[in-house]
């Protein structure tokens, strides 16, 4: 087997079935040259979660944190595992935790009828592993899907001084469910009531799979179906509501977003709207803030064909050692105020 790339994404070595295609897990890392790590934490609600992390090998230097966040009914075992490698072997100390009802953590399956306690959880195992591995060195989010809903709620929990960022990516960002995926009213306006009522019901008629039309590459398609803590299921009624709820809180919130941002999005993303990665873009306070839609790309950007996996994942790589740089040389010269 040849030697990887050292800026190729891993999801190449992929196959249908195993983000590591024929390599074991400590095979891949050290093709890699990475280490990985994991633990149980349980949180203040008495739920396991489970968290993991990798960090470049010697030579390479860390060069910064980088927290992951992902989406839902994703995980960080899978194609978030393989984004998470990508930036660990540029130089990043990459963490990333297993949302409750989610991959390998406690909670009814891909069931979130409140984010707030999941913002939390992301808070506490971020702030802890920042801690633990590179206290001094500038941090960054990394954010998919609803995971970009998330790390903006993070971002924007400012009052308490160990959660500044350097800066965060946002990858397809949940801001805005798009029209052509959202249930077909008047379900939409019922769904409090049903929420209320019957909370972890699966109503929800969304118009399609998701995988079905995130993955433009048929195989890695397949790959995200062979997940075994994957649920291709309909979102239960609670779940739905607060997916709602919260595009219609960051959109009454864009203002405040004073991180520095980039936003990536594809232009036939028909899960995640395009237009609501847009009015963020216009309407943040961020003084360094850079918007890229990819025309012709779909939700998952890790999904397309090689070529614009290497362009997409190469311009946010790019984008975080930058903004690494700039924090590093602040800090150096005395001003800690971020990138």
């Amino acid at each position: 087997m040849t030697e990887p790339h050292p800026h190729s994404h891993p999801i190449e070595e992929a196959n249908e079935e195993s983000p590591f295609g024929s390599l074991t897990p400590d095979e891949f890392y050290a093709r890699h040259s990475v280490s990985h790590g994991s633990e149980y934490i349980t949180n203040s609600r008495g739920l396991k979660l489970f968290t993991q992390w990798w960090t470049p090998l010697p030579p390479t230097k860390t060069i910064g944190t980088l927290a992951l966040v992902h989406g839902f009914t994703g995980e960080s075992s899978w194609f978030l595992q393989l984004t998470a490698v990508y930036f660990t072997k540029a130089g990043f100390a990459t963490c990333a935790i297993d949302h409750q009802g989610h991959g390998f953590s406690d909670g009814l399956n891909a069931h979130i009828p409140d984010i707030n306690p999941v913002v939390d959880d992301c808070i506490s195992f971020f702030t802890s592993f920042r801690a633990r591995h590179a206290p001094s060195l500038p941090s960054f989010l990394y954010s998919e899907s609803l995971g970009g809903a998330i790390a903006l709620l993070i971002t924007l929990r400012e009052k308490r001084v160990e959660l500044d960022w350097d800066g965060l990516v946002l990858n397809g960002a949940m801001c805005g469910i798009s029209a052509k995926f959202k249930p077909p009213w008047p379900l939409e306006h019922l769904l409090s009531i049903v929420a209320a009522v019957v909370p972890t019901w699966r109503v929800i008629p969304t118009r399609g799979s998701i995988p079905d039309v995130s993955f433009k590459e048929e195989w890695k398609r397949k790959l995200a179906l062979a997940s075994p803590r994957r649920t291709v299921a309909r979102p239960r009624a609670a779940t739905a509501n607060e997916l709602i709820r919260i595009c219609n809180e960051l959109q009454g919130r864009f203002e405040e977003v004073k991180v520095p941002l980039l936003i990536v999005h594809g232009g036939e993303d028909v899960v995640c709207d395009p237009e609501s990665a847009e009015e963020l873009y216009k309407r943040a306070a961020s003084e360094d803030k850079t918007l890229k839609i990819y025309p012709g790309m779909w939700h998952q950007l890790v999904g397309e064909p090689k070529e614009s996996v290497e362009l997409v994942f190469g311009d946010m790589l790019e984008w975080l050692r930058t903004r690494a740089k700039r924090a590093s040389d602040a800090r150096a010269s005395g001003n800690d105020g971020g990138a």
